[in-house]
């Protein structure tokens, strides 16, 4: 079922509501959350698809903010609030409503949102794209016990995470951490079947990729142990090798879809690691609404504790350059070419 409502207020779209729960026999609302996606209409689309997609494991209200605030002065001075209801089949197993804010409405949008949240209820507030600098402060964010938000679709994505870092808020978190949860699951049970020292690792995957560099801060944190960035052409997450003394723990997954474990001793796995689309990733987020203390450590690690390696120069350590590299190393040969002489000379007399 679908009702359009055109210059309406939030009283007249909750009473819609309320007769379409009726219409469709329905008069219990039975969902466990409000699901707030702050987008615009390039990405509405997508995003609702998503969304409807991942209500069919959590029932919840679906507000979808699309905030229209109009190029010209005629159009900005028109404060309209439009709205689409949708239920039934064509809201998944819960309810749609598309909210369109016109003109100065679009900078209040949590007074249309906080009369349509579901009553004792957990509110999740999610930005596909064009997230704030800080998701907790945001008059919508600050609404939510749980906000999503994605690196990916930023233009400098490794760059992001350091404001996610400093804006960091607990019950924040990114799709760019959701994408390698089934990375660290396999990696931490390869693990658990040996007892074994990990000395180093390395990670490959494609450049510009905030997932790469998580996983790298991962395994940072949790090992202990310098973390090699070793760029790819993708998809994604290429491969992790851990150094052991026993020989390489390696989990590849060069196309993108199944991977390989490999470990000392034992024969290759196949194991399924695909690239999971938008919809599981809200699905597995919906999961949890309390803080991830392990994402937070994570994004708070500077990414120049990563190693890189570029065109098979390394970086010197965590922090340098490979200019720095450089120069370093020609410093240290510098001031060791006075004594390598008068070593040199002292051998040269004693054999005289």
């Amino acid at each position: 079922m679908k009702i359009d409502l055109t210059n309406t207020t939030s009283s007249k779209i909750n009473a819609a509501l309320m007769d379409a729960r009726r219409a469709s026999g329905s008069t219990a609302a039975g969902m466990v959350l409000t699901l707030v996606i702050v987008t615009d209409e390039g990405s509405a689309y997508d995003a609702l698809k998503a969304a409807n997609d991942a209500s069919r494991e959590h029932p919840s209200r679906t507000l979808a903010v699309i905030k229209r605030a109009g190029r010209s002065p005629r159009a900005r001075a028109e404060t309209r609030l439009d709205a689409e209801i949708l239920v039934g089949s064509d809201a998944g197993s819960g309810e749609t409503v598309i909210l369109r804010m016109h003109g100065e409405l679009a900078s209040h949008a949590q007074s249309v949102v906080l009369p349509l949240l579901l009553p004792d209820a957990p509110v999740v507030v999610w930005w596909p794209d064009n997230a704030p600098l800080n998701p907790a402060q945001d008059p919508l964010g600050a609404l939510a016990q749980r906000r999503i938000t994605d690196a990916v679709t930023a233009e400098s994505p490794v760059g992001q995470l350091a404001q996610r870092a400093t804006g960091y808020t607990p019950g924040d978190t990114d799709l760019a951490w959701t994408r390698i949860t089934g990375w660290r699951s396999m990696l931490a049970a390869a693990l658990d079947q040996r007892d074994v020292g990990i000395t180093a690792a390395v990670v490959e995957g494609e450049s510009y990729n905030p997932s790469v560099e998580l996983l790298g801060l991962w395994l940072h944190n949790r090992l202990r142990v310098p973390v090699e960035r070793v760029v790819t052409g993708g998809p994604g997450i290429t491969s992790v090798t851990l150094r052991t003394k026993d020989g390489d723990i390696v989990l590849d997954r060069p196309d993108g879809l199944l991977g390989t474990l490999s470990m000392p001793g034992a024969p290759d796995r196949m194991v399924a690691l695909k690239r999971r689309d938008t919809a599981e990733l809200i699905a597995e987020e919906l999961r949890r609404l309390d803080p991830d203390d392990i994402y937070a450590t994570a994004v708070r690690t500077p990414v120049d504790r990563l190693r890189e390696r570029i065109a098979g120069v390394e970086h010197a350590g965590p922090g340098g350059t490979v200019e720095q590299a450089h120069v370093e190393e020609h410093a240290v040969g510098e001031r060791e070419t006075p004594a390598a002489t008068k070593k040199a000379a002292a051998r040269k007399k004693t054999a005289q």
